[in-house]
């Protein structure tokens, strides 16, 4: 696994065998040039939920969002992104262990991304817009970026506005106002 961009770019993460499914590299890197069209970095502060590797994490840090929030459920995985984190020496980023619906439900500061990348049979797929949106956990400019599989489908959401495929990876857009929605564009 590689940073794609940023003052990080092209640095390899040391590996570890975790019991996760982590972001395909053509993906990630699809995604984040969908982002950085929208988006100033230094801006930014951003979340990654169920992070994992740490993927998506570096790749904000590395971009230079003010703050990227890193939370999993797993300590395994909590280890191995405080591990990096301080390996890179990335001070803009705070990990957290916990279940991502107990964290949305307890987080009050709205962020400006929000990425999540559950597993994909996760069965409470539905609930973190639900949450996201009335929870207020968004700027009113942020987006909500949801990895999942071809099987899930948010097309009916009422923040929902866009969903792009790469390969198996399905990312869905949301965001709090679909009046300025880069799909109306």
């Amino acid at each position: 696994m590689y940073i794609g961009g940023g003052n990080l770019k092209g640095r390899a993460v040391p590996s570890k065998y975790l019991p996760i499914r982590p972001t395909t590299g053509k993906a990630k890197q699809a995604l984040f040039n969908i982002l950085q069209n929208h988006f100033i970095w230094q801006q930014c502060e951003a979340l990654d939920l169920f992070c994992g590797t740490g993927s998506l994490t570096y790749e904000l840090a590395s971009r230079g969002c003010k703050q990227v929030t890193a939370v999993d459920i797993s300590n395994g995985c909590c280890n191995f992104v405080r591990k990096n984190v301080k390996h890179f020496k990335l001070d803009n980023v705070i990990t957290v262990r916990s279940d991502a619906l107990s964290f949305l439900r307890s987080h009050t500061a709205p962020f400006d991304i929000i990425v999540c990348d559950p597993p994909y049979e996760y069965v409470h797929y539905p609930v973190l817009p639900e949450l996201v949106f009335s929870r207020r956990l968004l700027k009113e400019t942020g987006w909500l970026v949801i990895e999942h599989s071809k099987r899930t489908s948010f097309a009916e959401h009422p923040n929902f506005f866009e969903q792009r495929t790469y390969g198996e990876v399905n990312f869905s857009f949301f965001q709090v106002s679909k009046e300025h929605s880069p799909a109306q564009e």
